[in-house]
């Protein structure tokens, strides 16, 4: 069976850091492409990040660039997401997502498996 946990959500202050993590099994990571997404109250889910299977490729929403960072670890069979300089405007629920193959940013119906999200809050 296929699973996503993702966990390392909180409550932050603004400019604060926190670090996700998302962890699979069932599955090995390496051979999947991994996105971060995230729902805000009232709002769609929207991509924040995503990660090719070989890591070669990685790309973060415009909106975050420079405050947010993806990285894996495949020997963990772990994916993460680096958010530095946090707005309340970040605070939502945020999930990881994986699909068989290389490449980055697909439909969110295209992706085998989803976490079940981790909440963060950016409040002061």
């Amino acid at each position: 069976q296929l699973q996503l946990v993702e966990s390392g959500g909180g409550l932050v202050q603004p400019g604060g850091s926190l670090r996700l993590a998302c962890v699979a099994s069932g599955f090995m990571m390496e051979y999947y492409a991994v996105g971060w997404y995230r729902q805000a109250p009232g709002k769609e889910r929207a991509g924040v990040a995503c990660m090719s299977s070989s890591g070669t490729r990685s790309n973060v929403a415009d909106a975050i660039k420079g405050r947010f960072t993806i990285s894996r670890d495949n020997a963990k069979n772990t994916v993460y997401l680096q958010m530095d300089s946090l707005l309340p405007e970040d605070t939502g629920v945020y999930y990881c997502a994986a699909r068989g193959g290389d490449g980055c940013w697909f439909p969110r119906n295209e992706y085998d498996v989803w976490g079940q999200g981790t909440q963060v809050t950016v409040s002061s």
